[in-house]
């Protein structure tokens, strides 16, 4: 399995393809096998490159100790960027995955061509019509409902309330085998998540980002995301395009890839 060190951590990636390259961060829970659907479709025309954040999968990371917080991942993401050494690149980002991207964007405005952010997660602040929010907001609730159950032996139960919050009811059942085996195996960190110190989507932040920029959506997803998208369609110099993706909710690329697929490429390939 490949690896690149960076920050001095050695983060795990799978590739496929040749050409310019495509950089695929995963959300929560994941890692990247999630990207499965997308490896070969989009290997065909680019160099597909999926690495596994800090402390995801394939880390045995007990959910102690630092290093789980977006400004980590966003600066390891960074780093591995740069040492592809073959200039700006193609970045597509899902959920958690999505808001780093988002952040790359904004203080990394050089080492991307295109991006995708794909149902990106977090919350709006009161500059995008966000409600003020006193103490912990719903997302913050329902990391730590997870997280707890978790630490107390329920992964299952963990897990469960983590998928409703994303995408509702029934949402953990509904899943394949496969997504339920890569969410076990990331379980523990979701007690990362409590602390990982998430800001929200402000006016600012959006505003900074110019570069050609694709939001996608899945057609059955909970409001609070497309809320998220409308806030950024209206207000990011760089939107290039909205999708939204049929018979799929939050988990799009997984749900019908080969929508999300045919969208992403329609974007990539535009000039």
């Amino acid at each position: 399995m490949p690896s690149c060190t960076v920050n001095g951590y050695s983060m795990e990636f799978v590739e496929a393809g040749q050409g310019e390259p495509v950089v695929l961060i995963h959300g929560s829970l994941n890692d990247y096998r999630y990207w499965a659907p997308q490896m070969e479709p989009l290997g065909a025309a680019y160099r597909v490159v999926a690495p596994s954040l800090r402390h995801y999968w394939p880390e045995r990371w007990d959910g102690s100790g630092e290093g789980f917080r977006i400004d980590q991942h966003v600066e390891d993401m960074a780093a591995f960027l740069a040492a592809l050494g073959q200039g700006p690149v193609r970045l597509i980002g899902h959920s958690r995955g999505g808001h780093i991207a988002f952040r790359l964007a904004e203080r990394h405005p050089g080492l991307i061509g295109r991006l995708v952010l794909a149902e990106p997660g977090g919350e709006l602040d009161e500059s995008l019509g966000g409600a003020p929010v006193a103490g912990p907001g719903r997302q913050a609730q329902a990391f730590a409902e997870a997280a707890a159950l978790v630490k107390s032996g329920d992964v299952e139960g963990g897990l469960r309330r983590f998928a409703e919050h994303t995408g509702g009811p029934g949402a953990w059942e509904k899943r394949s085998e496969t997504r339920k085996t890569i969410g076990r195996d990331n379980a523990h960190t979701l007690a990362g998540q409590i602390d990982e110190r998430r800001r929200p989507f402000s006016r600012a932040a959006a505003e900074s980002i110019r570069v050609p920029t694709l939001l996608v959506h899945g057609a059955n997803t909970q409001p609070s995301f497309i809320a998220i998208i409308d806030a950024l369609e209206r207000t990011m110099p760089g939107f290039a395009g909205r999708v939204s993706i049929p018979d799929a909710a939050h988990g799009m690329s997984s749900d019908n890839p080969a929508a999300f697929n045919a969208a992403v490429l329609a974007f990539l390939e535009a000039r």
